[in-house]
């Protein structure tokens, strides 16, 4: 019988509202999924496009970049700036025959610890659906943790 399909999930959390609100949600002992793996960056604006396109590209079943609402953002317009480059990521990735689907971009602030875990959930929920990155399997990410 095979093995129930796990996806792997990285996230790239803001440093001040998205990372911050996982903490929370740690704090509260919120439950989700475990299938998230976070990097913290110091704004959702710093992600670029080819950062997703490349975790997916490695084998990542699926990107989501979390970061201050908008208008909240510590660098004034980090956020908009992600939030700009979202159609071009969805672009690339159907072009590559990766399903858009694949990618989020989502807002938590440091007090929605809540909302992050719920977050979590859905997005691994969604991926689940989606099944295995067809990329996985040209080259498999090790995410053991050090």
């Amino acid at each position: 019988m095979p093995d129930k399909f796990e996806p792997k999930i990285i996230g790239f959390l803001c440093n001040w509202c998205a990372y911050a609100g996982g903490d929370v949600a740690g704090v509260i002992r919120a439950q989700y999924p475990p299938n998230m793996r976070p990097i913290r960056v110091m704004c959702s604006g710093m992600v670029h496009p080819d950062l997703v396109v490349e975790a997916l590209k490695m084998g990542a079943d699926g990107v989501i970049i979390m970061g201050c609402h908008i208008g909240q953002c510590h660098y004034q317009d980090g956020n908009s700036k992600a939030m700009a480059r979202v159609e071009v990521v969805r672009v690339v990735l159907e072009d590559m025959g990766i399903e858009p689907e694949r990618f989020a971009i989502v807002w938590v602030s440091s007090a929605e610890g809540k909302r992050f875990a719920k977050v979590i959930t859905d997005f691994t929920d969604q991926i689940k659906t989606l099944g295995p990155n067809p990329l996985r399997k040209d080259f498999e990410l090790n995410f053991k943790r050090v």
